[in-house]
């Protein structure tokens, strides 16, 4: 087959001003999709996230910026005190249980360390030794 003798048509608005309106178009579509895809978790806040497809996701984000994909995904951000001043005031044996956390965690060091220390109940000022094992009913 001979195509010499084929003739191609124009296509309008080809040219240098159409490759500057096509490459402006790429770079918004690129500048919008960079700008949307980071969000901010500030200090004392914590995140999770939100997919359309998938649902709410499992992992708890930090503080700090992190990558999100537009549209698909969204932050919900929580202020960490905020949650534990309503855990407290919901439930006051949440205080109970961050006290026995926080002694088990001072034992777990002080029995991990090269010296020998013995502390008495009293000297971890956790008052654990006055809570009342009894279950409150309602």
């Amino acid at each position: 087959m001979n195509f010499q003798n084929v003739k191609v048509p124009k296509v309008p608005g080809g040219g240098p001003a159409f490759a500057l309106i096509k490459a402006g178009v790429i770079g918004a579509i690129g500048l919008y999709a960079a700008t949307n895809s980071l969000y901010n978790v500030e200090g004392g806040h914590r995140a999770i996230m939100f997919n359309r497809i998938v649902g709410v996701k499992d992992k708890v984000y930090p503080e700090g910026t992190h990558l999100m994909i537009p549209w698909f995904e969204r932050p919900i951000i929580y202020d960490s005190a905020q949650l534990i001043g309503q855990a407290i005031a919901n439930n006051p044996a949440f205080i109970t249980l961050r006290k026995i956390e926080a002694s088990r965690e001072i034992a777990n060091t002080i029995s991990n360390a090269a010296n020998k220390v013995f502390l008495n109940s009293d000297d971890l000022l956790l008052n654990l030794h006055d809570l009342n094992s009894e279950t409150v009913k309602k």
